[in-house]
């Protein structure tokens, strides 16, 4: 089990930090939308049932019990999870840190052509000098960008564990004789 959950974590992990910054890379303000972000990690972390099936089918005879399947897709999440923050850095490092920078000048433009001017204006360049400070910091950068995709396995973990305790859901193909 243990192959199989470093297995399919990696292959989560690479899958997603390669499509989101795939996704960034092309968009036009450089930062990609979160949206197609999210779905990119719903699409790597879909692994997280794959394996499960392939464990429950081929280890276990088609039956597995939820908390084993719950456990194994919890596996692969905190994985993929790892896997992710480290292609972020490496990321963040190959472009210079330049992200946060970047992201916040951007916000800012947005914000004052949208016409947001005065202490409005103000209150949001604090926040937002804020909380580029904050990123800068490793200890904190780190688990946000974990956070990000984290959840997502957590919840493809619990659907594929429900779906899965129930033999009959996707059921092992028997090899005609």
């Amino acid at each position: 089990m243990t192959r199989t959950i470093l297995t399919y974590g990696l292959i989560s992990g690479v899958v997603a930090i390669t499509g989101i910054v795939t996704s960034i890379m092309l968009a036009p303000d450089g930062h990609g939308s979160m949206l197609v972000g999210y779905l990119i990690m719903l699409v790597a972390l879909s692994s997280i049932l794959v394996a499960v099936k392939q464990y429950r089918d081929g280890v276990l005879g088609g039956v597995i019990r939820f908390r084993t399947a719950f456990l194994m897709g919890l596996g692969i999440a905190v994985v993929a999870s790892l896997a992710y923050v480290a292609g972020w850095e490496a990321y963040l490092a190959a472009t210079g840190y330049r992200f946060m920078p970047e992201m916040v000048a951007e916000t800012l433009a947005a914000k004052r052509a949208a016409g947001v001017t005065g202490a409005e204006y103000a209150k949001v360049a604090a926040e937002m000098q804020a909380m580029a400070r904050a990123y800068e910091n490793p200890l904190y950068r780190m688990p946000m960008t974990a956070a990000e995709i984290f959840p997502v396995g957590l919840l493809v973990a619990l659907v594929s564990a429900g779906l899965l305790r129930m033999p009959g859901f996707l059921p092992a193909r028997s090899r005609p004789a």
